[in-house]
């Protein structure tokens, strides 16, 4: 598809909508809202299960200034973001990655699994998040699940969901942004969201670009997705859901010649859910197909891969007695993929090939789950909410494994009181056979590839959510995670003689996760977090001790301000890669800080404003990686229209 075509086709595809739901519906206008969101995140959850969760709204990503999703997140307390660039994300590895408490630094391969409206969305061949495939625009909201939360999703020891947004009212009601600031960064993004009788939509689409801020740190990002809704009857509905993005960015380090990353994925789904009093349900199958293929890149050269992701999620919520609730399901997930490249292809027992391919074979998992939860009164304002639950795995390459949780919250108007246990069960991919088959020179004929067990996190967490009054927060957590069976690439000791085991010693992680929300005055809102977190492995990357971050946001007369600043100390960087004689590199501590100002202009819609983005106000000299400094004070100015 030529450039700028994602961007050209949904924008059309919005004006068709809007003016055929336009000739059956009237445009509603409503008033100007000034809007008093929470600065960083939007809330801190337990759910019935007593699983602690992390929400950011659009109101968050806006006062964020976030382009992409590691921008989104990089100031929620518990989360580490790395990257070499301002804007885009180099591969899967530290050149775009997000790290939760901890977790997500296993390459090939990842603790974490992201997701868009539940569907699994990521790099199936090497197992891990592709960042660039998870445009922020066109999303209500981002989940943060900072454990194993079986009754949630399975196969992880943490995940990330995106909720596409949805129409909410009767009319047609669009918004467009369009930014322009340093480094020759342009942005367009526009959505439009509909409904009328028993009919929703909504169209997203954008595009950002931008020449870095050294040689070969340049991006230029495109995304383009939509969802339809038919209400059929009073209790079911059919959705229908298509995202298609296409990425380039490059790494910095190696800017001669010039290493780009190049991603693109297609990815649709089709769900049907019902309501029926309190029983809710729904089965959804999807089918995503992308690419991920690195030029010039430093280690590889030209590789290319290619994955594709399918499956089927069936997931039922009741109440069969009275404080009762129950979750079930079923998932069933299956990966394909190719790639090729300078060694690959080289068969068994493998030896150098040149630009050779291999077809890998597929990788499922079906994960059957339920989880029950009881509300039981205690008397004077508590209640006690224990729970329970269970999800099984069978893959077809390894062993079947269980997951259980349990929970115990104690509720009252004001406080609650929880503790769960979790485990994780992490099930190695398709990244090991690729791998063998990448670097075929690396490995034994037999590298045990099929002889690995799944890697194993018994989570504990205690915490307590205070509300003192009206206007104050606080969330408190405590937790451990105890990581074991977690593979390894045994380095060779000669050709052909490297394995995969797992024989990666055991190891455990502890912190306390701390933060407060608080309302000041009218329309002013201050928020602090702090995150401390202590491995037992000294070598892990992306675990800094202290993490701080504090966020302002209110109104000054008709402008809005929003400010936010971020300590976090000295940590190891780089991957901790599977081959365990890796020897990962330091970064310093940093603190940055960030403003937005916003001025609003009626006559550009309810949401409409001109707006001044300054990041790094102090010139700070800072970076995740070493050798890829971080770009120093910068900014944008922007107008945002709606109707």
């Amino acid at each position: 598809m030529k450039k700028h075509a994602y961007t050209q086709v949904a924008l059309a595809a919005m004006m068709v909508a809007a003016g055929a739901l336009a000739q059956t519906a009237e445009v509603k206008q409503l008033p100007t809202v000034v809007i008093t969101g929470s600065p960083i995140i939007e809330s801190n959850n337990i759910d019935a299960f007593s699983s602690f969760s992390t929400k950011v709204t659009e109101s968050q990503i806006k006062d964020l200034s976030a382009l992409d999703l590691t921008s989104a997140l990089r100031m929620t307390p518990g989360v580490q973001i790395s990257r070499y660039d301002e804007v885009g994300s180099y591969n899967g590895n530290q050149g775009g990655a997000i790290y939760i408490r901890g977790m997500g630094a296993s390459r090939p391969g990842s603790e974490i699994k992201t997701y868009i409206d539940d569907i699994p969305v990521y790099m199936g061949v090497w197992n891990h998040p592709l960042l660039d495939l998870l445009p922020i625009n066109g999303m209500q909201s981002i989940d943060i699940y900072k454990s194993p939360q079986p009754q949630v999703s399975g196969n992880n020891f943490a995940s990330i969901n995106l909720e596409t947004k949805r129409a909410t009212e009767d009319g047609v009601h669009g918004e467009a942004n369009v930014a322009a600031g340093s480094f020759g960064t342009v942005v367009t993004q526009g959505n439009l969201l509909g409904r009328q009788d028993n009919l929703d939509f909504m169209v997203a689409a954008g595009r950002i670009q931008s020449n870095g801020h050294v040689a070969n740190s340049d991006a230029n990002l495109q995304n383009a997705m939509a969802r339809v809704g038919l209400k059929l009857n009073q209790n079911w509905s059919l959705g229908v859901g298509f995202l298609a993005v296409s990425n380039e960015a490059g790494d910095p380090k190696f800017s001669s010649p010039a290493a780009r990353d190049q991603s693109s994925a297609h990815m649709f789904n089709v769900s049907v859910s019902h309501i029926h009093d309190d029983w809710t349900g729904a089965v959804k199958v999807y089918d995503n197909q992308g690419k991920n293929n690195l030029v010039n890149d430093g280690t590889w050269g030209n590789f290319n891969t290619n994955f594709h992701l399918s499956g089927v999620r069936w997931k039922e919520a009741f109440s069969p007695w009275k404080g009762g609730k129950v979750v079930a399901g079923i998932d069933y997930d299956r990966v394909q993929g190719d790639i090729s490249g300078p060694w690959v292809g080289g068969g068994a027992p493998w030896t150098a090939a040149t630009n050779g391919t291999a077809n890998l074979p597929s990788f499922s998992t079906t994960s059957p789950y339920v989880s029950v939860s009881q509300t039981v009164e205690l008397g004077n304002s508590w209640v006690a909410v224990p729970s329970a639950g269970v999800r099984y795995y069978d893959a077809n390459n390894y062993p079947s494994k269980a997951a259980p949780h349990a929970g115990l919250s104690f509720v009252s108007e004001n406080v609650t009181v929880y503790a769960n246990y979790s485990e994780g069960i992490l099930y190695p991919g398709m990244e090991t056979y690729a791998l063998a088959q990448a670097i075929p020179f690396m490995f034994a004929a037999n590298s045990n590839w099929n002889q690995l067990s799944p890697s194993t996190n018994k989570h504990k967490e205690v915490g307590v959510k205070f509300t003192p009054s009206a206007n104050t927060q606080i969330d408190v957590s405590l937790f451990k995670d105890d990581v074991s069976n977690r593979y390894v690439w045994t380095a060779p000791t000669g050709p052909y003689s490297g394995s995969f085991s797992n024989s990666y010693s055991n190891y455990n992680l502890n912190g306390l996760e701390l933060s407060v929300k608080q309302e000041l005055a009218t329309n002013w809102k201050v928020f602090g977090g702090v995150t401390l977190l202590n491995s037992s492995v000294d070598t892990q990357p992306y675990i800094p001790k202290t993490a701080l971050t504090v966020g302002v946001s209110g109104t000054i007369g008709p402008v809005r301000l929003v400010m936010d600043a971020q300590h976090q100390s000295g940590m190891n960087a780089l991957s901790l890669d599977r081959d365990a004689s890796v020897v990962n590199q330091y970064v310093n501590s940093f603190t940055v800080a960030n403003a937005r100002i916003s001025y609003p202009i009626p006559s550009l819609g309810k949401k409409g404003e001109f707006y001044v983005a300054v990041n790094n106000i102090f010139d700070a000299n800072y970076q995740y990686n070493p050798g890829y400094p971080m770009p120093g004070r910068n900014a944008r100015v922007g107008l945002i229209a709606s109707f």
